[in-house]
């Protein structure tokens, strides 16, 4: 089942089903994502439902275009993105000259971001200064339903109802400096953009299983090949994350928790952001030859298969602007 939120105007914009195809959407017989979550035993029959007519072609459709498409969860109760990918973490650490962080192979590391205005797939990122660093961020996240406090890794990954692909924006100039102060990020992280769909798990068949994504995150920056890193390595899965994020809450139904950045030890499979790049060039080369990106530069991912095919998501693309200049 593939959900998408179209952008009407209002906060949590008009929640509407997508046929597999993408070609065809149905108004989606809960109005709004996260009133869906919130009432979740009742309305995924009734969401299936609608799903199944409108494959069988029995669903009044209209027309689907991802350009008019708000994020999936246009606002969440909570957004908790973690560092999965310990080798990405490592790299970080040289890239803003940080002593490890104590048990860093056995506690997941997370900061909680904005959850009160994330971008949809097509939509510009207005940012105040090219000076500040801006670096894309590819990851994939998970939507849960109530979480109640001490939630084991098994409860909390039953508690997963739908996955999601996104870009965590980040200000790496603006980053060195917070990341010093011992109180997390604030300035550095802006709006987190997702791709269209939110998805429920068994649209990806074997390839989500043991909490974790067999998918490889094709990226494109300016229409270049940036990597294809798989998520497959992901360090701590999805249900250990869930897990640390409750271990002294319960988490509201519509709580998103990302993975971090898609990372791998592999060269040849290229990175997810471009601080990582930075960082092996450095290693591998004595020197950093990438900058950051510019007002105008394009960013592009989706999510694939092993075998190459598409994943379920949808295509994430994105163009950098002046925040400060009419649009």
């Amino acid at each position: 089942m593939r959900l998408a939120t179209l952008n009407d105007g209002s906060l949590d914009g008009r929640l509407i089903l997508v046929s597999q195809d993408g070609r065809h959407a149905t108004t989606a017989p809960a109005s709004t994502l996260i009133g869906a979550l919130q009432n979740w035993t009742q309305a995924e029959p009734a969401l299936r439902e609608c799903a199944a007519a409108l494959e069988a072609g029995k669903a009044a459709t209209l027309a689907f275009d991802p350009q008019r498409c708000a994020a999936p969860l246009p606002r969440s109760p909570q957004w908790l993105d973690a560092s999965a990918f310990l080798n990405h973490g490592r790299l970080m650490e040289t890239a803003f000259g940080t002593p490890p962080i104590p048990d860093f192979d056995t506690v997941p590391v997370m900061y909680q971001g904005a959850s009160d205005d994330f971008l949809g797939p097509h939509a510009n990122v207005p940012l105040p200064s090219e000076a500040d660093g801006i670096d894309f961020e590819g990851e994939f996240g998970v939507i849960v339903g109530e979480v109640p406090l001490g939630a084991s890794p098994t409860q909390a990954l039953a508690a997963v109802r739908l996955l999601v692909q996104l870009n965590d924006w980040s200000l790496r100039a603006l980053g060195q400096r917070e990341v010093r102060t011992g109180f997390g990020f604030l300035q550095a992280k802006p709006s987190t953009a997702f791709a269209p769909f939110a998805v429920t798990p068994d649209e990806l068949g074997p390839a989500w299983s043991d909490g974790r994504l067999r998918l490889r995150l094709h990226i494109e920056w300016n229409g270049e090949r940036f990597g294809e890193p798989s998520a497959a390595p992901m360090n701590f899965h999805f249900g250990q994350l869930i897990a640390h994020a409750a271990r002294t809450r319960r988490l509201r139904a519509g709580t998103l928790i990302g993975s971090g950045t898609v990372s791998n030890v592999e060269r040849a499979a290229g990175s997810a952001c471009i601080a990582e790049r930075r960082m092996i060039e450095k290693i591998d080369l004595g020197e950093v030859r990438s900058g950051f990106m510019r007002f105008g530069d394009r960013v592009r991912m989706e999510a694939r298969f092993e075998n190459g095919e598409p994943g379920p998501f949808g295509v994430l693309d994105q163009r950098v602007v002046d925040a400060g200049r009419p649009a």
